[in-house]
Protein backbone atom coordinates (compact mmCIF):
# COMPACT_ATOMS: atom_id res chain seq x y z
CA UNK A 1 0.00 0.00 0.00
CA UNK A 2 2.72 2.32 0.53
CA UNK A 3 4.37 1.97 -2.36
CA UNK A 4 1.51 2.40 -3.89
CA UNK A 5 1.02 6.03 -2.34
CA UNK A 6 4.63 7.38 -3.16
CA UNK A 7 3.34 6.03 -6.63
CA UNK A 8 0.41 7.78 -6.76
CA UNK A 9 2.13 11.14 -6.08
CA UNK A 10 5.06 10.63 -8.42
CA UNK A 11 2.87 10.27 -10.95
CA UNK A 12 0.32 13.27 -10.34
CA UNK A 13 2.98 15.44 -11.76
CA UNK A 14 1.83 14.21 -15.34
CA UNK A 15 -0.56 16.98 -17.13
CA UNK A 16 -2.38 16.79 -19.72
CA UNK A 17 -3.45 20.97 -20.27
CA UNK A 18 -2.14 22.98 -22.94
CA UNK A 19 1.13 24.74 -22.07
CA UNK A 20 0.31 28.52 -20.99
CA UNK A 21 0.86 31.73 -23.14
CA UNK A 22 -0.15 34.93 -22.51
CA UNK A 23 -2.56 36.04 -25.79
CA UNK A 24 -0.58 38.17 -28.14
CA UNK A 25 -0.67 41.52 -27.60
CA UNK A 26 0.43 44.79 -29.43
CA UNK A 27 1.46 46.83 -26.79
CA UNK A 28 3.23 49.92 -27.42
CA UNK A 29 6.60 51.53 -26.60
CA UNK A 30 4.84 54.08 -24.54
CA UNK A 31 1.53 55.69 -24.56
CA UNK A 32 2.12 58.11 -27.75
CA UNK A 33 0.16 61.00 -25.77
CA UNK A 34 0.06 63.99 -28.32
CA UNK A 35 1.62 67.22 -27.04
CA UNK A 36 -0.95 69.98 -26.49
CA UNK A 37 0.15 73.43 -28.57
CA UNK A 38 3.51 74.82 -26.65
CA UNK A 39 5.57 72.90 -24.39
CA UNK A 40 4.11 70.81 -21.86
CA UNK A 41 6.07 68.80 -18.98
CA UNK A 42 4.96 65.79 -17.61
CA UNK A 43 5.03 66.23 -13.76
CA UNK A 44 7.59 64.02 -12.04
CA UNK A 45 6.35 61.60 -9.14
CA UNK A 46 6.75 57.88 -8.17
CA UNK A 47 4.95 55.05 -10.20
CA UNK A 48 1.33 55.02 -9.08
CA UNK A 49 1.77 51.11 -8.38
CA UNK A 50 4.08 51.69 -5.85
CA UNK A 51 2.71 54.97 -4.54
CA UNK A 52 -0.09 54.15 -1.35
CA UNK A 53 -3.46 55.89 -1.56
CA UNK A 54 -2.19 57.52 1.91
CA UNK A 55 0.45 58.96 0.37
CA UNK A 56 -1.25 59.75 -3.09
CA UNK A 57 -3.94 61.94 -1.47
CA UNK A 58 -2.75 64.40 0.66
CA UNK A 59 -5.86 66.40 1.89
CA UNK A 60 -6.63 64.55 6.14
CA UNK A 61 -10.22 64.90 4.98
CA UNK A 62 -10.60 62.76 1.63
CA UNK A 63 -7.84 60.29 3.54
CA UNK A 64 -10.35 59.61 6.93
CA UNK A 65 -13.42 59.08 4.02
CA UNK A 66 -11.45 56.86 1.99
CA UNK A 67 -10.79 55.08 5.25
CA UNK A 68 -13.93 54.69 6.73
CA UNK A 69 -15.01 53.47 3.23
CA UNK A 70 -12.86 50.97 3.28
CA UNK A 71 -13.90 49.75 6.71
CA UNK A 72 -17.15 49.47 6.38
CA UNK A 73 -18.40 49.46 3.03
CA UNK A 74 -21.04 46.84 2.24
CA UNK A 75 -19.86 45.55 -1.16
CA UNK A 76 -16.26 45.39 -0.82
CA UNK A 77 -17.11 43.73 2.80
CA UNK A 78 -18.87 41.22 0.12
CA UNK A 79 -16.09 41.07 -1.95
CA UNK A 80 -13.66 40.20 0.90
CA UNK A 81 -16.14 37.42 2.05
CA UNK A 82 -15.96 35.85 -1.63
CA UNK A 83 -12.21 35.86 -1.58
CA UNK A 84 -12.31 33.86 1.35
CA UNK A 85 -15.02 31.48 -0.17
CA UNK A 86 -12.73 31.19 -3.13
CA UNK A 87 -9.68 30.58 -0.95
CA UNK A 88 -11.59 27.62 0.84
CA UNK A 89 -12.72 25.94 -2.20
CA UNK A 90 -9.12 25.67 -3.44
CA UNK A 91 -8.09 24.01 -0.16
CA UNK A 92 -10.85 21.19 -1.10
CA UNK A 93 -9.61 20.68 -4.68
CA UNK A 94 -6.33 20.93 -3.28
CA UNK A 95 -7.34 18.13 -0.63
CA UNK A 96 -8.58 15.73 -2.93
CA UNK A 97 -5.15 14.94 -4.37
CA UNK A 98 -4.33 13.08 -1.54
CA UNK A 99 -5.93 10.29 -0.15
CA UNK A 100 -7.89 10.15 2.83
CA UNK A 101 -6.91 8.06 5.67
CA UNK A 102 -9.31 6.87 8.14
CA UNK A 103 -9.54 5.01 11.03
CA UNK A 104 -12.39 2.32 11.30
CA UNK A 105 -13.85 -0.13 14.32
CA UNK A 106 -16.33 -2.29 14.70
CA UNK A 107 -17.99 -5.12 16.81
CA UNK A 108 -20.50 -7.47 16.30
CA UNK A 109 -22.61 -10.67 17.87
CA UNK A 110 -24.39 -12.94 15.93
CA UNK A 111 -26.60 -16.34 16.69
CA UNK A 112 -27.03 -18.59 14.26
CA UNK A 113 -29.76 -21.78 14.52
CA UNK A 114 -28.66 -24.89 13.48
CA UNK A 115 -30.27 -28.11 13.62
CA UNK A 116 -27.49 -31.55 15.00
CA UNK A 117 -29.09 -34.77 14.82
CA UNK A 118 -32.87 -33.56 14.69
CA UNK A 119 -32.01 -31.37 17.96
CA UNK A 120 -31.56 -27.89 17.88
CA UNK A 121 -29.08 -25.61 18.76
CA UNK A 122 -27.16 -22.22 18.05
CA UNK A 123 -24.14 -21.14 17.38
CA UNK A 124 -23.13 -17.81 18.82
CA UNK A 125 -20.06 -16.00 17.28
CA UNK A 126 -18.13 -12.66 18.02
CA UNK A 127 -16.45 -10.49 15.96
CA UNK A 128 -14.16 -7.18 16.73
CA UNK A 129 -11.67 -5.40 14.30
CA UNK A 130 -9.74 -2.22 14.28
CA UNK A 131 -7.96 -0.93 11.82
CA UNK A 132 -6.58 2.10 9.25
CA UNK A 133 -8.33 2.17 5.90
CA UNK A 134 -7.76 3.97 2.57
CA UNK A 135 -10.93 4.29 0.91
CA UNK A 136 -11.52 4.61 -2.99
CA UNK A 137 -8.14 6.52 -3.71
CA UNK A 138 -7.86 7.51 -7.40
CA UNK A 139 -4.35 7.42 -8.62
CA UNK A 140 -3.61 10.48 -10.60
CA UNK A 141 -1.62 9.23 -13.28
CA UNK A 142 -2.72 11.94 -15.71
CA UNK A 143 -2.83 15.13 -13.37
CA UNK A 144 -6.86 15.45 -13.66
CA UNK A 145 -6.97 16.04 -9.78
CA UNK A 146 -3.47 18.16 -10.22
CA UNK A 147 -4.88 20.33 -12.59
CA UNK A 148 -8.68 20.46 -11.03
CA UNK A 149 -6.79 22.12 -8.14
CA UNK A 150 -4.39 24.55 -10.68
CA UNK A 151 -8.16 25.81 -11.80
CA UNK A 152 -9.31 26.51 -8.11
CA UNK A 153 -6.23 28.56 -7.04
CA UNK A 154 -6.70 30.30 -10.18
CA UNK A 155 -10.19 31.25 -9.50
CA UNK A 156 -9.14 32.24 -6.07
CA UNK A 157 -6.54 34.04 -7.22
CA UNK A 158 -8.74 35.69 -9.46
CA UNK A 159 -11.51 36.82 -7.58
CA UNK A 160 -8.64 38.39 -4.84
CA UNK A 161 -7.51 40.59 -8.05
CA UNK A 162 -11.22 41.28 -8.40
CA UNK A 163 -11.68 42.20 -4.81
CA UNK A 164 -8.00 44.34 -5.14
CA UNK A 165 -9.96 46.15 -8.59
CA UNK A 166 -13.22 47.06 -6.69
CA UNK A 167 -10.92 48.47 -3.50
CA UNK A 168 -8.90 50.48 -5.84
CA UNK A 169 -12.09 51.40 -7.74
CA UNK A 170 -14.33 52.30 -4.07
CA UNK A 171 -10.75 54.48 -3.65
CA UNK A 172 -11.13 56.49 -6.66
CA UNK A 173 -15.07 56.92 -6.59
CA UNK A 174 -14.80 57.94 -2.59
CA UNK A 175 -11.58 60.43 -3.44
CA UNK A 176 -13.36 62.14 -6.61
CA UNK A 177 -16.68 62.32 -4.60
CA UNK A 178 -15.02 64.48 -2.12
CA UNK A 179 -13.22 66.90 -4.64
CA UNK A 180 -16.84 67.33 -5.75
CA UNK A 181 -18.05 68.24 -2.42
CA UNK A 182 -15.26 70.22 -2.22
CA UNK A 183 -15.74 72.10 -5.23
CA UNK A 184 -19.06 72.50 -4.64
CA UNK A 185 -18.33 73.96 -1.05
CA UNK A 186 -16.51 76.04 -2.85
CA UNK A 187 -18.52 77.53 -5.36
CA UNK A 188 -21.55 77.46 -2.76
CA UNK A 189 -19.48 80.29 -1.03
CA UNK A 190 -18.68 82.04 -3.99
CA UNK A 191 -22.45 82.48 -4.64
CA UNK A 192 -23.06 83.69 -1.64
CA UNK A 193 -20.92 86.04 -1.56
CA UNK A 194 -22.25 86.79 -5.22
CA UNK A 195 -25.73 86.93 -3.87
CA UNK A 196 -24.53 88.95 -1.21
CA UNK A 197 -23.07 91.89 -3.40
CA UNK A 198 -26.14 91.37 -5.42
CA UNK A 199 -28.57 92.16 -3.16
CA UNK A 200 -27.08 95.54 -1.84
CA UNK A 201 -26.94 96.29 -5.48
CA UNK A 202 -30.26 95.72 -5.46
CA UNK A 203 -31.26 98.04 -2.59
CA UNK A 204 -29.33 100.72 -4.24
CA UNK A 205 -31.21 99.97 -7.54
CA UNK A 206 -34.66 100.31 -5.68
CA UNK A 207 -33.08 103.59 -3.54
CA UNK A 208 -32.01 104.66 -6.77
CA UNK A 209 -34.89 104.11 -8.63
CA UNK A 210 -37.21 105.57 -6.07
CA UNK A 211 -35.44 109.35 -6.41
CA UNK A 212 -35.95 108.92 -10.07
CA UNK A 213 -32.25 109.19 -10.70
CA UNK A 214 -32.92 105.18 -13.08
CA UNK A 215 -35.71 103.69 -14.86
CA UNK A 216 -36.89 100.37 -14.08
CA UNK A 217 -34.84 98.54 -16.68
CA UNK A 218 -31.91 99.25 -14.16
CA UNK A 219 -33.76 97.63 -11.03
CA UNK A 220 -35.62 94.68 -13.01
CA UNK A 221 -31.86 93.93 -14.11
CA UNK A 222 -30.61 94.10 -10.32
CA UNK A 223 -33.46 92.07 -9.25
CA UNK A 224 -32.50 89.49 -12.18
CA UNK A 225 -29.22 89.34 -11.00
CA UNK A 226 -30.46 88.41 -7.35
CA UNK A 227 -32.93 85.58 -8.67
CA UNK A 228 -30.31 84.11 -11.01
CA UNK A 229 -28.11 83.51 -7.87
CA UNK A 230 -30.16 82.19 -5.64
CA UNK A 231 -31.31 79.97 -8.28
CA UNK A 232 -27.84 78.54 -8.51
CA UNK A 233 -27.39 78.47 -5.27
CA UNK A 234 -30.37 76.12 -4.48
CA UNK A 235 -29.02 73.90 -7.49
CA UNK A 236 -25.25 73.81 -5.73
CA UNK A 237 -26.89 73.03 -2.40
CA UNK A 238 -28.85 70.31 -4.11
CA UNK A 239 -26.45 68.60 -6.55
CA UNK A 240 -23.69 68.58 -3.27
CA UNK A 241 -25.85 66.84 -0.64
CA UNK A 242 -26.79 64.14 -2.99
CA UNK A 243 -22.65 63.62 -2.99
CA UNK A 244 -23.02 63.86 0.41
CA UNK A 245 -25.62 60.69 0.64
CA UNK A 246 -23.65 58.91 -1.94
CA UNK A 247 -20.59 59.27 0.03
CA UNK A 248 -22.02 58.11 3.31
CA UNK A 249 -23.41 55.51 1.47
CA UNK A 250 -19.96 53.90 -0.21
CA UNK A 251 -18.85 54.33 3.85
CA UNK A 252 -21.31 52.28 5.20
CA UNK A 253 -23.78 54.97 6.76
CA UNK A 254 -20.45 56.01 9.16
CA UNK A 255 -19.28 59.88 8.69
CA UNK A 256 -16.04 59.85 9.31
CA UNK A 257 -14.52 62.57 12.32
CA UNK A 258 -13.43 65.65 10.10
CA UNK A 259 -9.81 66.97 10.61
CA UNK A 260 -9.71 70.53 11.35
CA UNK A 261 -7.35 70.98 8.74
CA UNK A 262 -8.38 70.54 5.23
CA UNK A 263 -6.64 71.99 1.61
CA UNK A 264 -8.27 74.48 -0.70
CA UNK A 265 -9.40 72.79 -3.95
CA UNK A 266 -6.74 76.03 -5.83
CA UNK A 267 -4.24 74.19 -3.98
CA UNK A 268 -1.35 72.50 -5.87
CA UNK A 269 -0.37 70.11 -3.23
CA UNK A 270 -3.79 68.82 -2.79
CA UNK A 271 -2.78 65.61 -4.61
CA UNK A 272 0.82 63.74 -5.35
CA UNK A 273 1.72 63.75 -9.13
CA UNK A 274 2.42 60.42 -10.82
CA UNK A 275 4.13 58.76 -13.34
CA UNK A 276 2.79 57.22 -16.46
CA UNK A 277 5.46 54.61 -16.79
CA UNK A 278 5.47 51.89 -19.72
CA UNK A 279 2.12 50.33 -20.82
CA UNK A 280 3.63 47.22 -20.06
CA UNK A 281 3.75 48.14 -16.64
CA UNK A 282 0.04 47.46 -16.65
CA UNK A 283 -0.03 43.63 -17.27
CA UNK A 284 1.56 43.86 -13.97
CA UNK A 285 0.00 46.45 -11.43
CA UNK A 286 -3.90 46.54 -13.37
CA UNK A 287 -5.79 44.03 -10.89
CA UNK A 288 -8.52 43.59 -13.44
CA UNK A 289 -6.15 42.67 -15.98
CA UNK A 290 -4.45 40.20 -13.39
CA UNK A 291 -7.80 38.68 -13.26
CA UNK A 292 -8.92 38.22 -16.21
CA UNK A 293 -4.90 36.57 -17.26
CA UNK A 294 -5.88 33.79 -13.78
CA UNK A 295 -9.51 33.49 -15.09
CA UNK A 296 -7.48 32.01 -18.43
CA UNK A 297 -5.01 30.23 -17.03
CA UNK A 298 -8.11 28.36 -14.73
CA UNK A 299 -9.03 27.55 -17.93
CA UNK A 300 -6.29 26.47 -19.67
CA UNK A 301 -6.33 24.09 -16.42
CA UNK A 302 -9.92 23.22 -17.17
CA UNK A 303 -8.94 21.87 -20.51
CA UNK A 304 -6.13 19.29 -19.00
CA UNK A 305 -9.25 18.06 -16.00
CA UNK A 306 -11.33 17.32 -19.60
CA UNK A 307 -9.03 15.49 -21.44
CA UNK A 308 -8.12 13.36 -18.59
CA UNK A 309 -11.42 11.66 -19.06
CA UNK A 310 -10.12 10.34 -21.93
CA UNK A 311 -7.65 7.48 -20.07
CA UNK A 312 -8.16 5.41 -17.68
CA UNK A 313 -9.26 6.42 -14.29
CA UNK A 314 -7.38 3.92 -12.14
CA UNK A 315 -8.12 3.91 -8.06
CA UNK A 316 -6.81 1.90 -5.25
CA UNK A 317 -9.15 0.52 -1.88
CA UNK A 318 -6.80 -0.89 1.44
CA UNK A 319 -7.16 -1.66 4.97
CA UNK A 320 -4.85 -3.09 7.61
CA UNK A 321 -5.19 -3.55 11.31
CA UNK A 322 -6.68 -6.63 13.43
CA UNK A 323 -9.61 -8.90 13.40
CA UNK A 324 -10.45 -11.04 15.98
CA UNK A 325 -13.34 -13.28 17.08
CA UNK A 326 -12.68 -11.98 21.15
CA UNK A 327 -11.72 -8.79 22.03
CA UNK A 328 -8.97 -9.99 24.56
CA UNK A 329 -7.26 -11.24 21.17
CA UNK A 330 -7.76 -8.07 18.92
CA UNK A 331 -4.27 -6.53 19.40
CA UNK A 332 -2.67 -10.09 19.44
CA UNK A 333 -0.18 -10.56 16.27
CA UNK A 334 -2.64 -13.89 15.23
CA UNK A 335 -5.17 -11.21 14.71
CA UNK A 336 -3.35 -9.31 11.96
CA UNK A 337 -4.92 -8.79 8.86
CA UNK A 338 -4.93 -6.44 5.68
CA UNK A 339 -6.25 -6.21 2.60
CA UNK A 340 -5.54 -4.53 -0.64
CA UNK A 341 -7.37 -3.52 -3.85
CA UNK A 342 -7.65 -1.73 -7.74
CA UNK A 343 -10.04 -0.75 -10.12
CA UNK A 344 -9.43 0.12 -13.53
CA UNK A 345 -12.49 2.57 -15.42
CA UNK A 346 -12.96 3.47 -18.73
CA UNK A 347 -15.87 4.20 -20.02
CA UNK A 348 -16.08 2.80 -24.19
CA UNK A 349 -19.14 5.22 -25.54
CA UNK A 350 -20.17 7.98 -24.15
CA UNK A 351 -22.01 9.11 -27.55
CA UNK A 352 -19.77 12.41 -27.35
CA UNK A 353 -19.92 13.65 -24.39
CA UNK A 354 -16.27 13.79 -23.04
CA UNK A 355 -14.99 15.08 -26.62
CA UNK A 356 -18.17 17.89 -25.93
CA UNK A 357 -16.29 18.85 -22.64
CA UNK A 358 -12.80 19.46 -24.23
CA UNK A 359 -14.86 21.45 -27.09
CA UNK A 360 -16.40 23.44 -23.97
CA UNK A 361 -13.78 24.14 -21.94
CA UNK A 362 -11.63 25.03 -25.12
CA UNK A 363 -14.08 27.37 -26.38
CA UNK A 364 -14.35 28.75 -22.56
CA UNK A 365 -10.56 29.89 -22.92
CA UNK A 366 -10.94 31.02 -26.38
CA UNK A 367 -13.70 33.45 -25.07
CA UNK A 368 -11.50 34.38 -21.88
CA UNK A 369 -8.24 35.02 -23.64
CA UNK A 370 -10.26 37.63 -26.56
CA UNK A 371 -11.61 39.31 -22.96
CA UNK A 372 -7.83 39.27 -21.51
CA UNK A 373 -7.04 41.17 -25.03
CA UNK A 374 -10.17 43.49 -24.19
CA UNK A 375 -9.43 44.50 -20.98
CA UNK A 376 -5.56 45.45 -22.30
CA UNK A 377 -6.81 47.43 -23.88
CA UNK A 378 -9.63 49.25 -22.27
CA UNK A 379 -7.08 49.89 -19.75
CA UNK A 380 -4.63 51.68 -22.32
CA UNK A 381 -7.60 53.77 -23.11
CA UNK A 382 -8.27 54.70 -19.70
CA UNK A 383 -4.51 55.69 -19.28
CA UNK A 384 -4.47 57.70 -22.49
CA UNK A 385 -7.65 59.45 -21.78
CA UNK A 386 -6.54 60.80 -18.64
CA UNK A 387 -2.79 61.45 -19.74
CA UNK A 388 -4.42 63.71 -22.52
CA UNK A 389 -6.68 65.35 -20.10
CA UNK A 390 -3.68 65.67 -17.54
CA UNK A 391 -1.70 67.91 -20.44
CA UNK A 392 -4.95 69.87 -21.11
CA UNK A 393 -6.62 70.59 -18.13
CA UNK A 394 -3.37 72.64 -17.05
CA UNK A 395 -2.90 74.77 -19.87
CA UNK A 396 -7.28 75.36 -19.44
CA UNK A 397 -6.43 76.36 -15.40
CA UNK A 398 -3.36 78.66 -16.68
CA UNK A 399 -5.64 80.23 -19.21
CA UNK A 400 -8.74 80.31 -16.78
CA UNK A 401 -7.04 81.94 -14.54
CA UNK A 402 -5.79 84.92 -16.42
CA UNK A 403 -9.62 85.32 -17.60
CA UNK A 404 -10.58 85.51 -14.07
CA UNK A 405 -8.02 88.12 -13.18
CA UNK A 406 -9.46 90.36 -16.34
CA UNK A 407 -12.96 89.54 -15.48
CA UNK A 408 -12.05 91.25 -12.38
CA UNK A 409 -10.45 94.34 -13.78
CA UNK A 410 -13.71 94.77 -16.34
CA UNK A 411 -16.01 94.45 -13.24
CA UNK A 412 -14.35 96.93 -11.00
CA UNK A 413 -13.90 99.49 -14.01
CA UNK A 414 -17.58 98.60 -15.02
CA UNK A 415 -18.65 99.74 -11.64
CA UNK A 416 -16.58 103.05 -11.25
CA UNK A 417 -18.09 103.71 -14.69
CA UNK A 418 -21.44 103.17 -13.42
CA UNK A 419 -21.27 104.84 -10.12
CA UNK A 420 -20.04 107.97 -11.92
CA UNK A 421 -22.69 107.99 -14.76
CA UNK A 422 -20.38 107.38 -17.38
CA UNK A 423 -22.24 103.53 -18.44
CA UNK A 424 -25.36 102.31 -17.97
CA UNK A 425 -26.35 99.79 -15.68
CA UNK A 426 -26.73 96.96 -18.10
CA UNK A 427 -22.57 97.43 -18.53
CA UNK A 428 -22.12 96.57 -15.24
CA UNK A 429 -24.15 93.65 -15.57
CA UNK A 430 -22.33 92.11 -18.28
CA UNK A 431 -19.30 92.69 -16.40
CA UNK A 432 -20.30 91.01 -13.23
CA UNK A 433 -21.83 88.41 -15.19
CA UNK A 434 -19.31 87.39 -16.89
CA UNK A 435 -17.03 87.14 -13.52
CA UNK A 436 -19.03 85.08 -11.80
CA UNK A 437 -18.81 83.08 -14.85
CA UNK A 438 -15.47 82.83 -14.62
CA UNK A 439 -14.62 82.40 -11.08
CA UNK A 440 -17.10 79.16 -11.62
CA UNK A 441 -15.73 77.93 -14.04
CA UNK A 442 -12.43 78.11 -12.88
CA UNK A 443 -13.49 76.28 -9.69
CA UNK A 444 -15.26 73.63 -12.13
CA UNK A 445 -11.96 73.41 -14.07
CA UNK A 446 -10.08 72.59 -10.92
CA UNK A 447 -12.14 70.01 -9.79
CA UNK A 448 -12.17 68.54 -12.91
CA UNK A 449 -8.72 68.70 -12.74
CA UNK A 450 -8.29 66.50 -9.50
CA UNK A 451 -11.06 64.40 -10.54
CA UNK A 452 -8.40 63.15 -13.75
CA UNK A 453 -5.71 62.73 -11.88
CA UNK A 454 -7.68 60.74 -9.33
CA UNK A 455 -8.72 58.58 -12.34
CA UNK A 456 -4.82 58.54 -13.41
CA UNK A 457 -4.00 56.71 -10.47
CA UNK A 458 -6.65 53.94 -10.89
CA UNK A 459 -5.89 53.17 -13.96
CA UNK A 460 -2.36 52.82 -13.62
CA UNK A 461 -2.82 50.43 -10.70
CA UNK A 462 -2.23 52.74 -8.18
CA UNK A 463 -1.03 51.41 -4.66
CA UNK A 464 -1.66 47.82 -5.99
CA UNK A 465 2.19 46.46 -5.70
CA UNK A 466 2.57 46.94 -2.33
CA UNK A 467 -1.13 44.84 -1.43
CA UNK A 468 -0.62 41.68 -3.61
CA UNK A 469 -2.30 38.50 -2.28
CA UNK A 470 0.37 35.83 -1.59
CA UNK A 471 -0.52 32.88 -3.78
Amino acid sequence: MRKALWMALLLGGCSLAPTYQRPALNLPSDYAVAEPAGPAQAPDGPAAATLPWQSFFTDPVIRAWIAAALEHNRDLAQSVARVAAARARYGVADAARLPVIGVEGGASRSRTPVTVSGTGAAITASQFSLGVAVPQFELDFWGRARESAQSARYDWLATAEAERAFRLSLIGQVGSLAIAIRAGEEQIGLVERALEARREGLDIAELRLKAGVTSTVDYDQARLLVTQAATELAELHRTTEQNRNLLRLLTGGVEPDRPEQRQRLMSSGMLQPVAAGLPSDLLLNRPDILAAEHQLRAANADIGVARAAYLPSISLTAVGGFLSGALGDLLTGDAQRWSAGSALSLPLFDWGGRRGNVAVTRAQAAELAAAYQGTVLQALREVRDALVARQNFAQQIKAQREAVEAQRRLARTARLRYDNGIAIYLELLDAERSLFAAEQQLVTLRSAELQNQVSLYVALGGGMMAEAPSS
